[in-house]
């Protein structure tokens, strides 16, 4: 039997803290993917090939935390149910989620790689990066079904409680993706391909482990009754996916217009800001992982009412993100220089040049964490609470916010603009999800 854990009993800062520090490390492990890819891609093929990665993040990230994101609101169904006892509803919810999640991650992979290189294009990437960029977003692409159904299977866990599972599916992946890559760069020398097919070999095998550990829950069971088409709750499910999903669109759509600015800074540019992007999935990671863990408890005690108990666990959630990236910036500012040389060999022309432009990045990325974190606690509540219209709002302001750093900011502040995009766009995000928030509070305790 697969681990379950009831949050509508116990510490609130107990059960989040034992919840999240798992989902951080799975969350660590699906960033090793890419950090791999960049370290080995960086230092065993040039700085020219890391460029051609760099170029392609926004444009995956898109599609990756689009999926996830919704993978993550459908799961939201699974807590409620759960927390309020209703499993039977609660298993037509997990087959309805599983169809409208491969239905849509078929769609994407369509349009994905159809619009690939017209989109790289209209990003202005280099001519000279432009062959690999192409083939490595469309090989991650083509994968799209996997890291979708894997992102659902992982949510699905995480809303019985299970924070382990995942994790233990993450760690073994991510070692298969370290010798994946050293297999098909280094020694096959497939370059740029290689790393990427790495990455997806390696989440297929995180979805067939997810995939056999939910089959062991006890309230799972797929019956017939189960597996009647039920349009209203697929209705009801994807009217609150879509909005989260559609809230990363359009912010990583705000993100490519930034990566058009970037890539006229040229290629020592580019590589100097790929390399702080890699590790800003390790900081932004945690901030996820307690997300989760905020949603999962929100979800189970709203379904079951305790209004109170929610409030408290918000408050408690605030502090807890706080700590961590007051944490963080205490562990990684020190090493603002060091970490960029994970992905650069100093040794290579325009290297010095990517290692400055890396350094100053990663400084203002880590200074403002406490109000990326704040965005992930207030952001969650809503979510949990089954509202995600302004979280989609605050999506729209963040992008918007991103757009003007790279298009009129840039044009009075020059570079400086580009290390100021994230905090500020993590500021207006911000203050859209805490808002509503209050305001749900009173509504709720009232």
């Amino acid at each position: 039997m697969s681990r379950v854990t009831d949050m509508t009993k116990g510490s609130p800062a107990k059960l989040m803290l034992g919840f999240a520090v798992p989902v951080v490390l799975t969350n660590l492990g699906q960033q090793l993917y890419q950090i791999v890819d960049a370290a080995i891609v960086g230092r065993g093929v040039g700085v020219d090939a890391l460029a051609a990665v760099g170029c392609t993040d926004w444009t995956y990230w898109m599609i990756l935390w689009s999926v996830s994101v919704m993978a993550s609101g459908f799961a939201t169904f699974v807590s409620r149910y759960f927390g309020s006892r209703e499993y039977e509803k609660m298993n037509r919810a997990i087959v309805t989620m599983t169809v409208l999640s491969a239905v849509i991650a078929l769609v994407l992979t369509g349009v994905g790689l159809a619009l690939t290189r017209p989109i790289l294009i209209f990003l202005g990437t280099p001519a000279e990066i432009l062959p690999d960029a192409v083939t490595y977003l469309s090989t991650m692409i083509a994968g799209t079904l996997v890291v979708t159904l894997y992102n659902l299977t992982a949510s699905i866990l995480r809303a019985f409680g299970d924070s382990r599972s995942p994790l233990v599916a993450m760690i073994l992946a991510a070692v298969l993706n370290i010798l994946l890559d050293i297999l098909f760069v280094l020694t096959f020398r497939w370059g740029v391909f290689g790393a990427a097919l790495a990455s997806v070999l390696s989440q297929l095998f995180s979805l067939v482990y997810c995939t056999v550990k939910i089959g062991k829950i006890e309230y799972v069971k797929p019956d017939r009754v189960a597996c009647r088409w039920d349009g209203r709750l697929a209705w009801e499910i994807f009217r609150f996916g879509v909005p989260l999903a559609l809230q990363y669109i359009i912010i990583n759509c705000s993100g490519m217009v930034l990566q058009s600015t970037i890539n006229t800074q040229g290629a020592d540019f580019i590589a100097g800001y790929t390399a702080v992007n890699k590790l800003y999935g390790l900081l932004e990671c945690s901030a996820i992982a307690l997300g989760s863990a905020f949603t999962t408890f929100v979800s189970q005690n709203y379904g079951a009412g305790d209004y109170l108990r929610v409030k408290k666990g918000i408050n408690v959630s605030a502090v807890l993100a706080v700590g961590a990236a007051v944490l963080l910036i205490a562990i990684m500012l020190p090493l603002n220089r060091l970490l960029p040389r994970l992905f650069i060999d100093l040794s290579e022309q325009g290297a010095e040049a990517a290692l400055a432009v890396a350094a100053k990045y990663l400084v203002h990325m880590i200074l403002c964490l406490p109000v990326l974190y704040l965005v992930y606690v207030h952001r969650s509540a809503l979510q949990g609470t089954g509202d995600s219209n302004w979280s989609l709002l605050s999506g729209i302001l963040e992008a918007l916010t991103r757009i003007a750093a790279a298009k009129v900011l840039f044009g009075m502040w020059g570079e400086t603009a580009l290390y100021w995009s994230e905090p500020l766009s993590w500021l207006s995000a911000w203050v859209f999800v805490f808002v509503p928030y209050l305001f749900y509070q009173r509504r709720n305790l009232r």
